[in-house]
């Protein structure tokens, strides 16, 4: 006879799209005698965790439910267990579970569970928006739709890496946007420091992540990936519009890290607690010119690196408060070593918002990227 974690598996696998957490409650319920089962999702904003039913919205830092998302590992409270929900290191937000059952078996059961809600989730949302709704507390712009259905998720961690972005304003971001890929032995990241507003904004750079992706996944060096991108948008727009980017490929063996700079934003390096930028060959931005020809440079990461890619609307925010301004940023990234890329963008983010006392004005993309070695 199968287990209660193998049953909960097969009901999830088994539930209309729609109806995930229906068919988790009643396996919970059969299995543990659990009466109450709650999925609340972190917003685009990473301030918020949102039921999907009727529930209050969480917004204290100190609450369970943050203490879990943000540890990612379960946090029990006055009988209530809180477990992390996410699939591969994207986190998705947290279950929550009450009356729990006795002894630390079954909390590890439901720890597993609630991982395996994570990645049903992922392998539903393409098919219904039950999940994507809930996960927002206002309504997104048009351009932001296009921007975080472009995205491949908000982070990612395997041996070697961890990785992480976000974009503000997340409910009106327009050009911004970042993309990734690994294959076990390389990471290829790209950048993009968006140009123009609303609608228009997005498209161009839709058309750059589609151009990018079609020349990586055809397998170009990575400067024919920027030159490829570079003909696309320059055919479509004959120079009078274009936008920077930095595209770079990572060998997850070695830590040599092969990077073109089109226009980029601005790369900045944290080793051993102090934070320097990278100096790269600066060339014209995708689109700008026809036919230009792109140059890749390379440099060596050490095992514990941390880079920051920051776009132009994380610098210019910096650089209109005098408060804040670079050597506070550069404070602040040094601050952020213990952190995981994803707290650390979150924190970078909400940092600028306090400073600027509300959504930043112009877009700002902050990608986050820690390599932790070759791993065997």
């Amino acid at each position: 006879m199968s287990g209660p974690e193998d049953r909960v598996r097969r009901a999830l696998g088994e539930a209309p799209a729609d109806l995930l957490i229906d068919r988790l409650a009643t396996e919970l319920a059969r299995a543990y005698g659990i009466t109450r089962t709650e999925l609340y999702q972190v917003d685009y904003r990473l301030a918020v965790l949102l039921p999907l039913g009727d529930g209050e919205p969480i917004t204290s830092p100190g609450h369970p439910a943050w203490r879990c998302f943000d540890h990612q590992e379960p946090v029990v409270s006055e009988g209530t267990g809180w477990f992390p929900v996410g699939m591969r290191g994207e986190r998705r937000g947290v279950l929550r579970l009450s009356p729990l059952p006795a002894g630390p078996a079954a909390l590890r059961e439901l720890d597993a569970m609630a991982t395996a809600l994570g990645h049903e989730l992922a392998a539903v949302t393409a098919s219904t928006d039950v999940y994507v709704t809930a996960r927002r507390d206002r309504r997104l712009t048009l351009a932001a739709e296009m921007q975080w259905e472009l995205l491949p998720g908000r982070s990612r961690i395997r041996p070697s890496f961890r990785l992480a972005g976000q974009l503000e304003p997340a409910y009106a971001v327009r050009g911004d946007s970042f993309d990734w890929s690994d294959d076990g032995r390389r990471l290829w990241l790209s950048v993009i420091n968006g140009s123009g507003e609303g609608v228009a904004a997005s498209m161009l750079t839709s058309l750059a992540i589609h151009a990018l992706r079609n020349a990586r996944r055809a397998e170009l060096t990575l400067a024919d990936q920027a030159a490829l991108a570079d003909q696309a948008i320059y055919a479509l727009h004959r120079g009078e519009q274009y936008l920077s980017a930095l595209l770079l490929e990572l060998d997850l063996a070695s830590g040599a890290m092969t990077v073109v700079d089109a226009g980029s934003p601005r790369l900045l390096l944290l080793r051993e607690g102090e934070v320097s930028e990278q100096v790269l060959e600066k060339q014209f931005p995708l689109g700008m010119f026809e036919a230009t020809d792109y140059r890749a440079q390379q440099f060596q990461l050490r095992r514990g690196d941390r880079l920051f890619v920051v776009s132009d609307g994380v610098v210019d925010a910096t650089a209109r408060q005098i408060r804040y301004g670079e050597t506070a940023l550069d404070r602040f990234l040094r601050r952020t070593g213990p952190m995981e890329p994803l707290d650390a963008v979150r924190s970078l983010i909400g940092d600028l918002r306090a400073f600027v006392a509300g959504d930043l004005i112009d877009d700002a993309v902050a990608v986050c990227l820690d390599w932790l070695g070759p791993q065997p």
